[in-house]
């Protein structure tokens, strides 16, 4: 499991002071950037230099409680399957004072060449990284 800590600034709020739902989904891809970091180059290098992206092709969350401006998130990331060009990220997240449960989001994200606009197989040094937070083996 990978552990990414986002404190909740002011903008990430609306009018009643908790943080706007697609705000979570920035929240996400922030983390899933910090989990690719070990890559040469880390997010941007993959992004930028190699050319290959990880555009979400779907996305569901559950929400349970909220988080307000001055709270911290704490976001456990766990890749709950891996297959030959697409992954599946999971973010719990929790209230990093007391623990309390806040929301769990899936998102799967299909590797593609930013050039030609289509999938790719997973390089093996994006696959290592994510084998490496893999929860169970669902390796396929």
């Amino acid at each position: 499991m990978f552990v990414y800590v986002r404190p909740v600034r002011f903008e990430d709020v609306d009018a009643a002071n908790i943080v706007f739902f697609s705000r979570f989904l920035n929240y996400c891809h922030e983390a899933m950037e910090a989990l690719l970091e070990p890559l040469v180059g880390g997010y941007a290098g993959l992004v930028v230099g190699r050319k290959i992206g990880l555009p979400a092709v779907h996305v569901d969350a559950d929400f349970v409680s909220p988080l307000r401006f001055g709270d911290v998130a704490r976001v456990n990331v766990t890749v709950e399957r891996i297959g030959n060009s697409s992954t599946t990220f999971r973010y719990d997240f929790s209230q990093a004072r007391d623990g309390r449960p806040v929301a769990t989001i899936r998102h799967v994200v299909v590797l593609s060449d930013l050039v030609a606009l289509r999938s790719v197989p997973i390089p093996a040094d994006v696959r290592a990284v994510l084998e490496s937070h893999l929860a169970g083996a669902n390796v396929s």
